[in-house]
């Protein structure tokens, strides 16, 4: 065990930062001053500027800073990518659903869950959206607890997120419908189904009209097994010793919550009484800020 900050920092080559979100920036900073490598849990930062002052310190230290957008390592999704590839993709949903259980009430439901979604929306399309469509309810926490969204790109399909924590099923799903077929994935359950459209044909007609039949050809995709935690961790080591950069760097990390920070103003706009909620919440973190423990 450390006593101080500055014990564990002298000790390593370089930490994973897994703490409350406010705390991110205030390590980070730290570890990047000494420089060290640095694994930053989602979300990156709590603010914006936070984020950009991270991404201009990696950029002076030239040292390694990964985030951990997790599903990027989840087999799932890696597969998802291989099956739409060549295809015409026409809407995404993603949807990441789960119950109230009051353990993470320093985010709302986009920094807590959406914001998985929001990297691999911005993953998939490869650039940024022209238009954000959102809204959303508080339940529980008096933050924003369910929000649905719709981002348009000028090179890609309409994608839609829902992400929620007043449901009482969990859900973590991405499903695609292309000109070719329509794909199912589900990230929690590690499987993907392909709906492969066929030709519909008329049958004979009798007393009760003409019948029409549609049929279809399902093909289950095989996903290795593999948990996505480890190889997130074993990507960010190996990223360490070989010094290239990693899947999930500083400037993703920034991105993706940029885009997180507009989807709340849209939802916010539409819920005053949350904003307000909200605006006092951050007040009262800046004032008493998560102090970490060290081990």
């Amino acid at each position: 065990a450390f006593d101080t900050l500055d014990e564990l920092l002298d000790s390593v080559d370089a930490v994973s930062i897994a703490t409350p979100t406010p705390a991110h920036f205030d390590l980070a900073s730290a570890c990047l001053a000494r420089g060290l490598d640095v694994f930053v849990e989602k979300p990156f930062t709590e603010t914006l500027a936070q984020a950009e002052e991270l991404v201009r310190m990696v950029a002076r230290t030239g040292r390694i800073v990964q985030v951990g957008h997790i599903e990027r390592f989840n087999p799932t999704y890696s597969e998802l990518k291989n099956v739409i590839e060549g295809m015409s993709p026409l809407v995404v949903n993603f949807r990441r659903l789960s119950s109230y259980v009051g353990s993470n009430t320093d985010v709302d439901v986009i920094l807590d869950l959406m914001i998985h979604d929001i990297d691999l929306a911005l993953d998939l399309a490869g650039s940024e959206p022209t238009e954000i469509e959102a809204n959303g309810f508080t339940a529980f926490s008096g933050a924003v607890d369910h929000a649905i969204v719709n981002l348009r790109f000028d090179h890609w399909p309409m994608l839609s997120l829902t992400a929620s924590r007043v449901t009482e099923q969990k859900v973590r799903s991405v499903d695609v419908t292309a000109l070719e077929a329509y794909v199912e994935a589900d990230l929690q359950g590690k499987s993907i189904d392909v709906h492969y459209r066929t030709v519909g044909e008329y049958l004979h007609q009798n007393q009760r009209g003409v019948k029409y039949r549609q049929e279809s050809v399902v093909e289950r995709i095989h996903v290795p097994i593999a948990e996505p935690l480890h190889l997130e961790l074993e990507h960010f080591v190996d990223c360490v010793r070989t010094r290239r950069q990693p899947m999930v760097t500083a400037e993703h990390g920034l991105r993706t919550l940029r885009l997180a920070d507009q989807i709340r103003k849209k939802v916010l706009e539409r819920m005053p009484d949350a904003r307000k909620l909200s605006e006092a919440r951050h007040v009262a973190r800046q004032e008493q800020k998560a102090q970490p423990v060290y081990a």
